[in-house]
């Protein structure tokens, strides 16, 4: 018994101190990308945004994009309409009626190589797009108005891919752990870029140049996956390019939440299938941090419930100073009050998507089926 409390307390006091690093990492900004001067004249960009069945959700992204600090007439706006029967091409069109720069709805008819579903959509925009800079988010999102030059700002010589930050906003508590969960994840991401080791793009605030992505062959050459977003950055990666991971309030978007439960489970299976594409040293220390319950539970089996309720304080305030520190720096303010249900949070949701990647089979994405 006293071998086994032994591995359990110094496996739990290792992941307290690997905590307590990463919130000192990250408020300390050690090793973050710094901007550089934006490219003069300003260059014309290309916003490319699949959308199926999207027409509640796309006016709001729409009328972000009108309301940036750019000039329009440098903008190309294209929406991939991916099969929608909501009426989607209409109210895109409706809510960009007068806009001063390009835009337009591309019908999505026929598959491009090997591009499937979001992936097959972005194939057809980016032959469409006509710039040398195409940002890259969705249609559920809202994006702040120096969205553009802060992105731009990294973009140097060299860089393939910048990905800025995304918080989730909502009424609702469900909402609200939502987006304590997602900046405590990119926090994390945030402090592993920084050391220099690549992790991730998202595909809902993302710039990529037209070289890197040509570079890749396009999403028509790429093997498929259903997190393209990941894809594409490995393959720019693989193809020279440098990447920059940037945590700013002046680039952070806005994402409607995950409405239900099913929804958010659904996603993170998705997500999952990105996973097993990471390097292997990047899945272990993830499968590391992801055994923090069952570690805790050995010690209250084997230390005492006291030791244990001792260990999770611990752990709550080291993730409570990292989840501040990303608010923060996010422009935005925690609320602690939601780190205890967050506790609970995590917990079911570590358990659904377990028994979900058991018994919940195929990914199920936008109303079509990834084996």
């Amino acid at each position: 018994m006293s071998s086994l409390l032994n591995v359990l307390l110094g496996y739990l006091v290792l992941w307290l101190l690997g905590m307590a690093y990463t919130a000192w990492r990250f408020a300390s900004r050690r090793g973050a990308a710094t901007p550089g001067p934006l490219p003069t004249p300003l260059p014309r960009v290309s916003i490319l945004i699949a959308a199926r069945d999207e027409a509640a959700a796309l006016p709001r992204c729409l009328a972000s994009l009108r309301a940036l600090d750019y000039p329009a007439e440098l903008l190309e706006i294209l929406v991939g309409d991916d099969g929608s029967t909501d009426g989607t091409a209409a109210v895109a069109e409706a809510a960009m009626r007068g806009f001063a720069g390009h835009f337009q709805v591309i019908p999505i008819v026929d598959t491009l190589g090997q591009a499937r579903g979001k992936a097959n959509v972005l194939a057809h925009l980016t032959r469409r797009a006509t710039t040398d800079y195409f940002f890259i988010t969705d249609a559920d999102i809202s994006l702040p108005t120096s969205w553009l030059t802060g992105l731009l700002a990294h973009a140097g010589p060299g860089v393939g891919t910048v990905t800025g930050i995304t918080a989730v906003r909502g009424p609702q508590l469900f909402h609200q752990l939502q987006g304590l969960d997602w900046l405590l994840s990119l926090s994390m991401v945030q402090v592993v870029s920084d050391l220099g080791r690549p992790v991730t793009a998202m595909g809902n605030n993302m710039l990529v140049t037209r070289a890197a992505y040509e570079a890749t062959g396009g999403y028509e050459a790429l093997p498929f996956s259903v997190t393209e977003d990941f894809a594409l950055f490995q393959a720019v990666l693989a193809s020279g390019f440098g990447f920059r991971q940037v945590f700013q309030a002046d680039i952070c978007a806005d994402s409607l939440p995950m409405p239900t439960w099913a929804a958010l489970l659904r996603q993170r299976q998705r997500w999952l299938r990105g996973v097993a594409g990471l390097p292997l040293r990047l899945r272990l220390e993830l499968l590391f941090f992801s055994g923090f319950w069952p570690a805790l539970t050995g010690l209250a089996w084997a230390g005492g419930i006291g030791l244990a309720l001792g260990v999770w304080a611990a752990k709550m305030l080291a993730q409570g100073l990292l989840a501040h520190f990303a608010h923060r720096r996010a422009g935005l303010r925690l609320r602690w009050a939601l780190l205890p249900l967050f506790e609970g949070y995590t917990l079911a949701l570590t358990a659904a998507i377990a028994f979900f990647q058991l018994f919940g089979g195929a990914v199920v994405w936008k109303g079509r089926r990834y084996d």
